[in-house]
């Protein structure tokens, strides 16, 4: 920048821009040239000259001193335009409270970590829901000095550095009058306050490792490595801030008959070569505990799917269960008595070699047994 450059131009306004233009102004060329969004070599030092030029028409006295008297009257030693800024740190703080709000909007205590555990269910408690007792290690709120880490839980001591606010003010003397830098107080953490004699039993931490045990509520419907998350139930916050939360992770163990998938449950009937060709009645188990009876057709091929409606896996988010889908499985026998031998020959003898029927696809054989 040249000594002659109008704070004005620097901002792109007139001299008579209400002070809500004045801000806008700075916003956008603030956004556009601060050095960690701008990486250009001349970035640094436009956002310098953008900076101190707001920081001058944002106050009605300094801008009405700068309107008659040019930068001699805002600088208070005669001198003009925009050397010496180097050395300002004032700038990123212009920009961190205009933008993201002062230090005394920070933070001062820690929320508690988030927590994971594992569950393992059977399918039926999957399917109709149930409630289980966890056990999980956690950090908790020491119950001697009830989490102020201070003997006896007695009242923490001000911080002698910040005198209690949790930050710490810098005045820097600058071209343009004085800053005022805003930074959390390294001794305390912003919190203010600070542990003088601390406790013996968590050593002023004011948090305590222990095991604990919750009782979880498994929805109807849940699904292998579905989680359930439980607020507060992780580790304590220190000095009395929020706990994290518990996700609870399920795992639901493999079924000895029957398969899960989506809402569907899905049973392998066994059927020999005769049940499959001449048709049978059979029953079939539910997973409620009750048995439902199957007309097996004439002809049934391998892989046949006949559906029971309602008899499936209750919809998590809605009404309804999904189906029991039973696949029929004709299993060849491996060992015949030499009667059974002289059967099965006959029987090939007089049907002869079959056509190889064309193979649908698992979707269509569902379609077809709802037909």
């Amino acid at each position: 920048m040249t000594t002659q450059t109008d704070l004005y131009e620097v901002l792109g306004i007139s001299r008579d821009a209400s002070q809500e233009e004045v801000k806008r102004a700075f916003r956008k060329l603030a956004m556009e040239y601060h050095p960690d969004r701008n990486k250009a070599d001349h970035a640094e030092e436009r956002f310098k000259a953008i900076a101190a030029a707001y920081d001058v028409l944002s106050d009605p006295e300094k801008r009405s001193a700068y309107d008659r008297f040019g930068m001699s009257g805002v600088s208070g030693n005669g001198q003009q335009g925009f050397s010496g800024f180097d050395g300002f740190a004032g700038f990123g703080d212009i920009f961190d409270a205009f933008f993201r709000g002062s230090a005394t909007n920070r933070t001062r205590t820690q929320r508690g970590a988030d927590l994971r555990a594992a569950l393992t269910i059977s399918l039926e408690e999957a399917v109709f829901g149930v409630e289980r007792e966890i056990e999980f290690e956690r950090t908790e709120a020491c119950a001697t000095c009830h989490g102020r880490g201070q003997k006896g839980g007695k009242q923490l001591d001000v911080c002698p550095e910040c005198e209690g606010t949790g930050e710490i003010r810098r005045t820097q003397q600058s071209l343009f009058g004085q800053f005022v830098n805003l930074a959390t107080c390294s001794h305390c953490g912003g919190a203010g306050q600070v542990v003088t004699d601390p406790c013996p039993d968590c050593r002023g931490q004011g948090l305590n490792r222990g095991r604990v045990e919750r009782v979880v509520r498994i929805p109807p419907g849940i699904d292998d490595g579905a989680q359930i998350r439980i607020s507060g139930e992780g580790d304590a916050g220190a000095r009395g801030a929020p706990g994290g939360n518990l996700f609870v992770v399920v795992r639901v163990r493999p079924h000895k008959k029957f398969t899960r998938e989506n809402d569907d449950l899905i049973y392998e009937l066994a059927l020999n070569p005769a049940q499959a060709a001449l048709g049978t009645s059979v029953q079939v188990p539910t997973l409620d505990g009750e048995k439902m009876t199957i007309e097996v057709k004439p002809g049934t091929q391998h892989g046949h799917v006949y559906g029971m409606r309602g008899q499936g896996v209750p919809h998590l988010r809605g009404a309804g269960r999904g189906d029991l889908l039973v696949r029929t499985h004709v299993v060849t026998p491996t060992k015949v008595t030499d009667e059974q031998r002289e059967l099965l020959e006959q029987l090939a003898s007089s049907l002869g070699t079959p056509a190889v029927p064309r193979d649908s696809s698992l979707f269509d054989r569902i379609k077809g047994a709802f037909a």
